[in-house]
């Protein structure tokens, strides 16, 4: 059974109440300093994508790049969109990626 997402980020209690967040991508969040789904909204997602490429020494997936960029749009009241949605906007802004 697939966990219930919430509609708004003040709905949320954990990391992985947000779509598009798995437990996986909650643990990336976690190792970058990011504890409550709230924290999300004043971060920036190339940055956060960044440092987990450094922390883990190795070129993340770009499709970890689009979550964080919808993680970061939710979290800063957007509604909810698929992360696949942002893959547009990634080759875009971030073509290096």
């Amino acid at each position: 059974m697939t966990a219930l997402k919430v509609r708004r980020i003040e709905e949320a209690k954990r990391l992985c109440d947000i779509p598009n967040i798995g437990p996986s991508m909650a643990d990336d969040l976690k190792s970058l300093g990011i504890v409550h789904p709230r924290d999300l909204a004043s971060q920036d997602a190339f940055a956060l994508y960044k440092r987990l490429c450094k922390q883990t020494r190795s070129r993340q997936d770009p499709c970890v790049l689009d979550t964080f960029l919808a993680a970061v749009d939710f979290a800063k009241g957007a509604p909810a969109r698929p992360w696949w949605d942002y893959t547009a906007t990634r080759k875009r802004d971030f073509p290096d990626v």
